[in-house]
């Protein structure tokens, strides 16, 4: 795809030479070199705010690219059973097919299986660009099996791109590996950059052949988490620094860890709610330790604007997920079901089939560009108030789906003229067998708590007036339109509403994250 399709908004709106100036920034420095780069080089950006490569390496990474994620698919092989340190919120689990959170895989892979899957899931959905090793344990505690399998894809499957997580332990000793498979995508988990913050997270690890505990144990991994993000990023390899947000353990401290990070330059910085429900069975979980609410988790992350660049749309995917992020297509590419599909990797049609989404790709950011200078036009920008939305949708960057049918929304705050994604929520499915399960309404209001309006295709009668009774006003009448055009337009009508005295504005409250919640129960109604 031409980069003229995603030219910069100044450059299209040339006259309106303030709106540069005034539509708010992404987040913080391009992490290319020592966090050196444009202000809005992050997940929310395009090619203009970066070197060509990089936009070459993201711009359909559904990871690494907020827009990218509305129309490309990613999936996981679990090849990394082992792992070399204790998280106090991490509990590995096997033949799991009901939990949706890292660390949980239905089966386990050897690397030949891994690859058949791989060519199997890439023949099917074409939109597949991304292939990850994330476990269940850590890529490279089990060094052997991670790079087999890539060697493997690197000549089986040259268009996937090829990602890696890992807590950094062993990053230093695998970073000429990782580059020499071409591996340009490396999450690393950093919850600290303190060891007496680090203790309290970590109650060992297994180092050179010998197990540390405590602050010792913290200290190692802290340096080599630094050193192995400081030779990736020497290296050239795009780093994204993932960070489990706890309340009163390093809730306060992720600031830190994003300047650090940053300093040595990764590329973004995902900051996740801590997954601590007892049914998990973590030491966290057991022990009473919540996780943080939305306001809380929100408040972290804009502290941190200014830092490293934000990912705000992750999903804490399970170690053998597939599909559109935010979905979940395993079931379908079971072993014993790939031994019965006729595979045929035809790469020509898979570029074929990338065009067509670029082409729908483009057309959603044209939208965005109009949506945000006829914001401009009507003087939004200068509009302090800011407020979020929920909306459901499909894909393709459009307010698409059935508010019954939704497993997820996704969060967007509107203000200042823009319309910025922020995070979403999962919930419980309202329509089960063709019917609204109203006993789920209450979960999916208060998941909602915070948010002013919902934006859906569709709504029945029922939730619509659960969803009023709670304050939050159900809208359908932008369905299947690009969803930051439809949320100003909503935001301008609803400042019409309140400049008239038809409405008066309140304040909204909080909300609840349900992360890595049991889906077993959705998956079989739907």
């Amino acid at each position: 795809m031409s980069q003229t399709a995603f030219i910069s908004i100044g450059d299209l709106r040339r006259g309106r030479p303030a709106l540069a100036e005034t539509l708010p920034e992404t987040g913080g420095g391009c992490g290319t070199s020592g966090g050196a780069g444009k202000s809005s080089c992050g997940s929310s950006a395009g090619p203009e705010d970066m070197p060509a490569e990089i936009w070459d390496k993201v711009k359909n990474h559904p990871c690494y690219s907020e827009e990218a994620h509305h129309h490309f698919a990613r999936m996981h092989v679990a090849v990394a059973p082992a792992c070399n340190i204790q998280c106090h919120y991490c509990n590995r689990k096997y033949d799991c097919s009901n939990e949706s959170r890292p660390g949980v895989v239905s089966q386990k892979l050897t690397p030949d299986q891994a690859v058949k899957k791989v060519l199997a899931v890439a023949s099917a959905i074409p939109q597949m660009t991304v292939l990850g090793i994330a476990g269940p344990g850590d890529s490279l505690a089990n060094p052997k099996k991670t790079f087999e399998t890539m060697s493997r894809l690197q000549q089986e499957a040259p268009d996937i791109k090829l990602c890696l997580s890992t807590n950094g332990l062993a990053l230093p000793d695998w970073v000429d590996e990782i580059v020499k498979y071409n591996v340009d995508h490396v999450t690393i988990t950093i919850n600290m950059v303190d060891p007496a913050v680090g203790a309290k997270i970590y109650p060992w690890i297994y180092h050179e052949h010998r197990r540390y505990t405590g602050v010792e144990a913290a200290t190692i991994l802290h340096q080599r988490q630094m050193l192995g993000l400081e030779m990736l990023t020497a290296r050239g390899v795009l780093v994204k620094v993932n960070s489990v947000l706890i309340p009163g353990v390093n809730d306060a401290h992720l600031i830190e860890v994003n300047r650090a990070v940053k300093a040595r330059g990764a590329f973004l910085h995902n900051i996740m709610p801590l997954i601590s429900e007892p049914e998990h069975g973590t030491f966290y979980g057991l022990n009473g330790q919540r996780g943080p609410t939305a306001q809380e988790l929100k408040a972290v992350q804009d502290a941190c604007a200014g830092g490293a660049n934000l990912m705000r749309h992750c999903r804490q995917c399970r170690a053998d997920a597939v599909g559109m992020l935010g979905e979940d297509r395993s079931d379908e590419f079971t072993l014993d079901k790939i031994d019965e599909m006729a595979v045929v990797y035809d790469i020509d049609k898979r570029r074929a089939y990338q065009q067509q989404v670029e082409a729908e790709r483009a057309r959603q950011h044209q939208a965005k560009v109009d949506a945000l200078a006829e914001a401009f036009d009507a003087g939004l920008t200068r509009d302090d108030m800011k407020l979020l939305v929920a909306v459901a949708t499909e894909g393709q960057g459009k307010v698409n789906q059935h508010f019954g049918h939704a497993t997820e929304f996704q969060v967007y705050e509107v203000g200042a003229g823009a319309a910025t994604f922020v995070g979403h929520r999962r919930v419980d499915l309202y329509c089960q067998g063709g019917y609204g399960e109203d006993e789920q309404l209450p979960s999916i209001v208060q998941a909602l708590g915070d948010c002013h309006a919902v934006l859906v295709a569709k709504i029945g009668a029922c939730p619509r007036d659960e969803l009023q009774a709670a304050g939050i006003e159900p809208v359908d009448r932008y369905a299947h339109e690009y969803i930051e055009k439809a949320a100003l337009a909503w935001f301008a009508d609803y400042r019409e509403r309140i400049a008239s005295g038809a409405i008066v504005h309140q304040a909204r409250g909080d909300a609840r994250i349900r992360q890595g919640a049991y889906t077993g129960g959705t998956e079989a109604a739907a």
